[in-house]
């Protein structure tokens, strides 16, 4: 890339051609790194900051991990640049990761941001926007799969798409290097830098985490008061009871997951073959990114009469969903039990508010905040079968969800990959977390977003999809609330899923089952609080 471009005065244009031959030297870190910081170092303000990059953002430096988060937001106006400039320079650009770059050692080092280098105006083809926008805005985001980032300068981008759509007035595609932070730092972050379209100055509210499991249901459990000191002592004695058999379950389970977990990771235990497993190489191949908007709505109802969670219903969409795709392509029959497995990270760091982030932007400074990639792995299987009631993909789904609900398997597994960098270095973790990747199938993430609709520089968004590219996995399946909607996200490698939106059909058609089952089975919700 040329760093030339980035002193104009105009938002730098760029076409969307990609010539990779020349791009691929941007990807390395040597001397062009440390340049581009001495160019920098000029603009900066005060001494320079340094932290040193976590051991998993070491690990998104690495060959084939080289990880990046793509996620586009629908606006419902044009694109004001200005405003955009404006509100990126106050809040994104200030905040310690988007306005670092990485050396060799390696470290966090605080440089200039100069926007023209991070805020992108695509030039394409207008007959093809007019023709068919929905495709040019699939092909553009898609087509950053294909793009090394300048690690020279910090390691983010924005690129304003600013044509109409079926679903929106116009886009922007927010793209970051995974080093920087993980998807659940990265939505929070731009949460922080929107506010609440019914209040403009007010800042959007969440959902709060609620942790879940054996351990917790006890302490959140509510008894009646005894009637007698004899009485409360039976009780506190039942209640200590009740949770030493919950801590011990929940240690017998992390050890076999611990367990499974590795076999995996150092090929004894492996997913079989098939269409929806990736290739060798499927890391470095383009990416496609395709999206649908589900109601969330109809996923509530299913969850309130299966006495069930958000999330168990979306496992059991998935596994219908993959099971559809899977009987079609292969033209096989359901007589044989078929399990693949998901790759779920999961983000052991307490993520700062957004008031807390807010605040971050505001003075440039993270205020004591911990912030970064803190991840843990866990594996979900995906049982693959043809059931004439479709409530029992939730059913099965929901069981899963509560047994890895009673396991520490993300924890353990963060620690000893943290043990293992540290013992044997970073290439011997990096084998680890390659080896768990290449002996699944796919990986799954559900975000939780807004619950009411946010003004992104003034503009109203519509919706937000979520996607990543880098990993060894030829599907990725995201989902991604805002309102009273669920985007569904599917990052695929298009060489192997060339029908992906048939694919996208079948979770649609999946959770349109589902839920017209529900009516019809008056014993869904007992059957459900069973599973």
């Amino acid at each position: 890339m040329d760093n030339g471009a980035g002193a104009s005065a105009t938002l730098r244009k760029r076409a969307l051609s990609i010539d990779t031959a020349s791009a691929a030297a941007a990807i390395e870190f040597g001397s062009r790194a440390a340049s581009g910081r001495e160019e920098d170092k000029g603009g900066a303000v005060g001494a320079v900051e340094e932290e040193p990059v976590s051991p998993t953002g070491r690990l998104f430096r690495e060959p084939n991990f080289r990880c990046h988060i793509v996620s586009v937001f629908g606006l419902a106006a044009p694109v004001d640049l200005p405003a955009l400039r404006d509100g990126v320079a106050a809040t994104l650009a200030r905040h310690p990761r988007f306005c670092s770059v990485q050396d060799a050692r390696p470290k966090w080092v605080r440089t200039a941001v100069n926007l023209d280098n991070h805020i992108i105006v695509p030039d394409l083809d207008p007959a093809a926007t007019s023709a068919d926008p929905d495709k040019a805005l699939e092909d553009y985001v898609s087509s950053l799969s294909t793009r090394p980032m300048d690690h020279s300068v910090p390691l983010w981008e924005v690129h304003v798409l600013d044509f109409p759509t079926a679903e929106a007035a116009a886009a922007v595609a927010l793209r970051v290097h995974h080093s920087v932070g993980d998807g659940v730092s990265m939505l929070s972050l731009f949460m922080a830098c929107t506010r609440s379209a019914a209040d403009p100055g007010a800042l959007p509210s969440l959902l709060p985490a609620r942790r879940a499991g054996p351990v917790y249901a006890v302490r959140r459990r509510q008894r009646p008061p005894s009637s007698s000191a004899a009485a409360g002592a039976l009780d506190a004695l039942a209640a200590l009871a009740a949770w030493v058999v919950a801590f011990l379950v929940l240690a017998w389970h992390t050890v076999v997951d611990v367990v499974c977990f590795f076999a995996t990771a150092t090929s004894l235990l492996g997913d079989a073959p098939t269409v929806l497993k990736g290739q060798e190489g499927t890391e470095f191949r383009p990416k496609r990114f395709v999206n649908r908007t589900l109601s969330l709505d109809d996923v509530k109802f299913v969850k309130n009469a299966m006495s069930c969670t958000v999330n168990d219903v979306l496992l059991g969409i998935t596994s219908a969903a993959l099971s559809r795709y899977y009987f079609r392509k292969t033209g096989e029959s359901d007589s044989n039990s078929i399990t693949v497995r998901s790759a779920v990270l999961v983000n052991l760091r307490p993520t700062p508010g957004i008031q807390t982030l807010a605040s971050m932007m505001e003075s440039g400074k993270d205020n004591g905040a911990r912030w970064g990639n803190k991840i843990g792995y866990m594996l979900i299987p995906f049982h693959l079968a043809t059931h004439d009631d479709p409530i029992e993909y939730v059913r099965r789904a929901t069981k899963v969800a509560r047994r890895k609900k009673s396991s520490m398997e993300s924890v353990f597994t963060f620690w000893s990959g943290d043990m293992v960098l540290k013992l044997f270095g970073i290439k011997a973790a990096a084998a680890l977390c390659y080896g768990m990747f290449t002996h699944t199938t796919l990986s799954f993430s559900n975000m939780v977003g807004p619950t009411e609709q946010v003004l992104f520089c003034g503009n109203p968004i519509v919706y937000i999809a979520p996607g990543t590219y880098g990993h060894p996995h030829a599907l990725t399946v995201h989902y991604q609330s805002y309102m009273n909607t669920v985007k569904l996200v599917l990052s695929v490698d298009e060489s192997q899923f060339p029908d992906c939106h048939q694919l996208l059909d079948d979770f649609a058609e999946s959770l349109r089952l589902i839920r017209e089952a529900v009516p019809r089975k008056p014993e869904a919700a007992q059957g459900g609080a069973s599973s």
